[in-house]
C-alpha cells in the first residue's frame, strides 16, 4: 500500500508543481500558457492556483508524525512553498498579484482557495505570517462585490466567508446560510441537487455543490442552530451521491463523459474522495474498494502521453489532448480542478483507506461475475 500512496503523491505533485514553482518565484503569469481561450487569460493564474490548492490541502494537513521520513520531508517542502505562494498571489506589490475583484470568475477561484484553508486550518490558515494573512483577507473580501449567479455559485460566496472565518476575520453568516437554504429547495432526490431549479446531468454535484455543502455545514454547525439542524440530512445525501460516483468507475478505470466541464478530468470524483477522507462512505462501500477504483481512474488518465505539454502544464481534454471538449469559459488554469481527486492523501497511511488489502470496486466486481449490494434510490 505504501507504493500506491506514493503513486498518488507523485501524480498530484506532477500536476500542481509547475503552478506552485512558478508562483513561488513570481513567474506564474509569464509562464502559464495563456493562448488557449486567450480572452480568459486574466483569470487563469488564480484558477490554476486556487484549484491546485483545493486538492493539495488535505495532504498538507496530514499529521507529519504518521508519515515515513521520505513523505514527511516532501510534505514539509510543500507546506513552506504554498505559504510563499499565497503571499505572491495576494500581495499587491507582487509580480504575480492575482485578480480577485473584477469580472465574475475570481469569485469562483477565491472560493476554491478558501476551501483549501478550510481543509488545512493548521498547515495553511494558522501557518500564515501576519502580513500574508492580511493580504489574503483583503483579497477574499474584495470578491464580495461580485454577485453570485442563482446556481452553484451561491456556494462560492459562502466559501469565501468560510475562508475569512478560518483565518480569524469577520465574516457574514447570511452569505453562508442563504445557499444552504436555497439548495434544500433544489434537492431532486437520490443524493442529487439541481444546479438551480433544474436538474443538470453533469458532475457539478461533485465539482462544487456537495463538497462545499458538507464542509460548510461541518465548519459552521456550532455557529448557528439552523445549520446544525441541516447537518444529518446533508451528510446522508452526500454519502448517497458518493456511492453513485463509485458505481460510475468502469472496470478499466474509465467513467461516463457527461455534462459540462468534463475537462476537469478526475476532479469529477471529488465527493467520493471527500467521503473517503471524512469517513462518511455508506456501509456497503469499503475504503479499500474506493482506493482501488480511484487508483484505476488516476492511472488511466495519467497514462495518456498528451496529458501535459512539453513544459509540464496540463492540456485540455479527458484522456490526453482533446481541446474540443473545453467550453468557452475554460482556460489552462481551469483544468487544475482535477487535483480534487487526491483528497484521501489527508488520511494517515495507517488508515484503512491506505492499509486495507486491495478490493475490487463495484463495476469491476460485477463485470467479473462477482457480487455486490443491489442499488436502491433514496429520498
Amino acid at each position: 500500500m505504501k507504493d500506491k500512496r506514493k503513486q498518488w503523491i507523485d501524480a498530484m505533485c506532477k500536476i500542481v508543481t509547475p503552478v506552485l514553482d512558478m508562483l513561488e518565484h513570481g513567474k506564474l503569469k509569464q509562464s502559464l500558457p495563456l493562448t488557449f481561450h486567450e480572452e480568459r487569460k486574466v483569470f487563469a493564474p488564480l484558477e490554476a492556483f486556487g484549484r491546485s490548492m483545493l486538492g493539495l490541502a488535505p495532504w498538507l494537513e496530514t499529521d507529519s508524525e504518521t508519515l515515513d521520513e521520505e513523505e514527511r520531508t516532501r510534505q514539509a517542502v510543500y507546506r513552506a512553498k504554498v505559504v510563499r505562494c499565497i503571499e505572491m498571489a495576494t500581495n499587491p506589490e507582487s509580480p504575480d498579484f492575482m485578480l480577485f475583484d473584477e469580472g465574475g470568475q475570481p469569485l469562483v477561484d477565491a472560493a476554491f482557495l478558501a476551501h483549501a484553508l478550510v481543509r488545512a486550518p493548521k498547515a495553511l490558515a494558522a501557518a500564515l505570517p501576519e502580513e500574508t494573512r492580511k493580504h489574503l483577507a483583503d483579497a477574499l473580501r474584495s470578491t464580495r462585490k461580485i454577485p453570485a449567479y442563482n446556481s452553484n455559485w451561491l456556494f462560492f460566496s459562502a466559501m469565501v466567508e468560510a475562508g475569512l472565518y478560518v483565518i480569524g476575520e469577520p465574516y457574514d453568516i447570511m452569505r453562508v446560510i442563504y445557499p444552504m437554504r436555497v439548495f434544500q429547495q433544489w434537492y431532486k432526490g437520490d443524493g442529487v441537487y439541481g444546479d438551480g431549479a433544474m436538474f443538470h446531468w453533469d458532475y457539478y454535484n461533485s465539482f462544487v455543490i456537495q463538497p462545499m455543502y458538507v464542509d460548510l455545514v461541518r465548519l459552521f454547525e456550532n455557529e448557528h442552530e439552523e445549520i446544525r439542524q441541516m447537518k444529518s440530512v446533508i451528510l446522508k445525501r452526500a454519502a448517497r451521491y458518493a456511492s453513485e460516483l463509485e458505481r460510475m468507475i468502469g472496470p478499466e478505470g474509465s467513467y461516463p463523459i457527461i455534462g459540462r466541464s468534463i475537462c476537469y478530468r478526475f476532479g469529477a470524483f471529488q465527493m467520493l474522495s471527500q467521503a473517503a477522507l471524512e469517513h462518511m462512505l455508506e456501509l456497503h462501500i469499503s475504503p479499500a474498494s474506493v482506493r482501488c477504483g480511484l487508483s484505476a481512474v488516476i492511472t488511466r488518465v495519467m497514462s495518456s502521453p498528451d496529458l501535459f505539454d512539453e513544459n509540464g502544464w496540463l492540456r485540455p481534454g479527458v484522456f490526453g489532448y482533446q481541446p474540443e471538449l473545453a467550453e468557452e469559459y475554460i482556460n489552462i488554469g481551469s483544468l487544475y480542478l482535477c487535483s480534487a481527486v487526491f483528497l484521501p492523501l489527508g488520511l494517515a497511511p495507517q488508515d484503512a483507506f491506505w492499509s486495507a488489502p486491495d478490493e475490487e470496486w463495484s463495476a469491476k466486481k460485477v463485470w467479473a461475475g462477482g457480487h455486490i449490494v443491489i442499488d436502491h434510490a433514496q429520498d
